[in-house]
């Protein structure tokens, strides 16, 4: 009865889908004020309830940028490294495929968002509303392929 219950529990646990690497789409994206990267790529990882994302980003001025973060969907700020927009990250749960974000710098919130995949596993789209480091307002949204 054990051996069916674990089975039962480990089917429900189902796999995060945003894990594995997805690349920008720049044509299918929109970053207002802009202008948009050249490339981004984003390496999703996971090792038991910690999550690493690292984002290696070519900027409009072809300077290459590598940041990232290990955190927990528990709504906790995780530190943020290699970016200097901002320095800490949150992330929630919402559904299987979508989780909600706060992103802040020295304790004030400078973005919020969502990340979602498609329900065929296919596409990350990425939303997101905040202000830039120029004091801009910023909205921009990010669709990424599956690599």
């Amino acid at each position: 009865m054990a051996a069916i219950g674990g089975a039962a529990f480990a089917a429900a646990a189902v796999a995060n889908p945003a894990i594995g690497t997805w690349q920008l789409n720049v044509s299918k994206s929109t970053f207002t004020p802009g202008p948009a990267p050249k490339s981004e790529t984003r390496t999703y990882s996971q090792s038991g309830p910690s999550i690493t994302l690292v984002i290696k980003r070519v900027g409009a001025d072809g300077n290459e940028m590598t940041s990232q973060a290990t955190y927990q969907l528990d709504g906790k700020d995780y530190p943020w490294t290699g970016d200097p927009s901002f320095d800490s990250l949150s992330v929630k749960q919402v559904d299987s495929n979508t989780v909600k974000f706060t992103q802040k710098k020295a304790g004030k919130v400078v973005s919020t968002g969502s990340r979602t995949v498609s329900k065929d596993g296919k596409t990350l789209t990425l939303k997101s509303k905040g202000t830039t480091a120029k004091g801009e307002k910023s909205e921009n949204v990010g669709v990424f392929d599956k690599q």
